[in-house]
């Protein structure tokens, strides 16, 4: 992640109960560029991108700190991403902003089986033991149905709304909670 300090990059895989969270592989290509094709995975975030552009891309798509590549049985089904949320624009919970913000995206043949929720927790979980304390947000448009629901079974809690990219956007917070003593 960009300025994400002392966290060490990349993490050892993290392992959920049906899923692997790693680093991105050139064997991953092909599902990347599924993936920013897709015009369903583009609905919510500005459409699709072109092919030929995205073929066009590096060998090792992803290959980024931040960036973790979901892994079912040995292929790539989506990818979750902790980057920090540009200070110029909206949807921040500390004045100085730069907060981890939380992303994902799933082929569409991934959807619905939980898969998202899943690998966000282990994301989460991982972000909390490499900077304790620290916030994260997510933002998604308000239409987003299935995003909301999901943001709102991590934890999420809405910070405000805003209009960016021609449509009304839903920004959350999620601290981590700390056992009391």
């Amino acid at each position: 992640m960009t300025g994400l300090g002392s966290a060490a990059w990349p993490p050892a895989p993290i392992r959920t109960e049906r899923l692997v969270l790693r680093e991105s592989e050139a064997r991953d290509r092909a599902a990347f560029i599924e993936l920013f094709a897709s015009p369903e995975v583009g609905t919510y975030i500005g459409g699709a991108r072109p092919q030929e552009e995205l073929e066009r891309a590096p060998e090792v798509p992803g290959r980024r700190p931040g960036c973790f590549v979901v892994d079912l049985d040995g292929a790539m089904i989506g990818m979750i991403t902790l980057d920090r949320r540009d200070t110029e624009r909206p949807g921040h919970v500390r004045p100085e902003g730069g907060e981890a913000e939380l992303g994902y995206l799933f082929l569409p043949q991934a959807w619905g089986h939980g898969y998202a929720g899943e690998a966000c927790a282990a994301v989460l979980d991982w972000f909390t033991d490499a900077l304790p304390g620290e916030p994260v947000v997510l933002t998604t448009q308000a239409a987003n149905d299935r995003a909301m629901r999901l943001a709102e079974k991590l934890g999420f809690t809405e910070v405000e709304r805003f209009e960016e990219y021609g449509a009304q956007q839903w920004c959350g917070a999620w601290s981590p909670v700390t056992p009391s003593a």
